[in-house]
């Protein structure tokens, strides 16, 4: 199995994929603490680092108990790549540098960003060659099956990657055209394990710790990468972890463990932001999907969605604990009394 060019704690790491607006420091340190080895920031414009933009580099920061982690960039101008790159290594020096070659967005596609370069296998050569000459730190990139299904070839893209100096590569195993629909084709994650000589990151459809064990196995990739399938289960890492290493399965969490989850979530996030409402409001989204699949989820989601504050959200929270309790108790009585009445028509007969 080739090995990584950085820490990763297991023999199959766990890795938090970067996600726009979902990947940020609070989450990256909740996933780290459920049992994620790797976190990745979510991907940020080079043009912005280098002319060291004030949000972009707000995005950058992150804590000791976040390592190992990669900083993820994008563009498509190979100068503006190396500039990005030396800025984060000399600055904020993670353990890794990651480029996106997978965004999908078209914002960020129309300048030949992300998905976009994988039209010119040329031009993602010179980016990573560009990239790997402003830093000492490993270099990685994170790639589709294409641009559309004419240009599907995963394989070679990554070996043009490979090639040009990258020391690890995850790939989604969907084209750009397809945005996230269809399925995701891991038998082309199998494929580039077979073809390359680097570590290979499975990633796409793992929405439970079931799909990250079955990708393993399916595709003897060396890590696997979690997207989606982390929103509002930060746990899924510790039961990914339990499945691929053949120890005893770890369960879901009950509700309050859940809640409470997302409360620490939620001040952590009150912590890091420097404005207290915006945050709250930018938060009802994980709230969302904390919730999703519990009982009366619905009505939760309605009231969890005008929250304006953190303050309301433990309201919320207890409210429901409490209404959970009182029908806990109600079904219990009734269940006392069912086996009383039981015992009675038993004796009289």
């Amino acid at each position: 199995m080739p090995t990584f060019p950085y820490p990763v704690g297991h023999a199959v790491p766990l890795f938090l994929a970067p996600m726009a607006g979902v990947s940020e420091s609070p989450f990256r340190r909740l996933c780290r603490r459920f049992g994620a080895d790797v976190v990745v920031t979510e991907f940020l414009s080079a043009e912005g680092i280098r002319r060291e933009n004030e949000a972009t580099l707000s995005k950058l920061r992150f804590s000791e108990d976040e390592r190992t982690i990669g900083v993820q960039i994008f563009g498509a101008d190979p100068e503006a790549m190396r500039d990005a790159a030396t800025l984060v290594t000399d600055v904020f020096q993670p353990e890794f540098i990651d480029i996106n070659f997978g965004c999908p967005v078209k914002k960020v596609v129309r300048r030949n960003g992300g998905s976009g370069c994988l039209k010119d296998l040329d031009l993602v050569q010179q980016v990573i060659r560009a990239v790997i000459s402003g830093t000492h730190l490993p270099v990685t990139c994170k790639i589709r099956s294409g641009w559309n299904e004419e240009m599907r070839d995963p394989v070679t893209i990554g070996l043009r990657c490979q090639d040009a100096g990258v020391k690890a590569i995850a790939l989604h195993p969907r084209t750009r055209t397809q945005m996230y629909s269809g399925h995701a084709h891991w038998d082309e994650i199998a494929a580039l394990v077979e073809a390359l000589d680097i570590p290979v990151i499975g990633n796409g459809d793992i929405k439970t710790a079931d799909d990250a064990a079955r990708m393993r196995r399916e595709t003897n990739c060396a890590a696997v990468m979690i997207a989606r399938g982390s929103f509002g289960q930060p746990w899924i890492f510790d039961q990914a972890r339990a499945l691929i290493d053949g120890a005893p399965p770890v369960p879901t969490p009950p509700v309050e463990v859940r809640f409470a989850a997302a409360l620490e979530h939620a001040r952590m996030v009150q912590d890091y932001e420097n404005d207290p409402i915006g945050a709250a409001l930018e938060f009802r989204k994980h709230l969302g999907w904390y919730v999703k699949g519990l009982p009366g989820s619905s009505d939760l989601r309605k009231l969890l969605h005008q929250v304006n504050s953190f303050a309301e959200v433990e309201g919320i929270f207890a409210a429901y604990l409490e209404r959970g309790l009182h029908l806990e108790r109600r079904d219990a009585a009734i269940a006392v009394d069912d086996a009383r009445e039981g015992e009675l028509i038993e004796a009289e007969g």
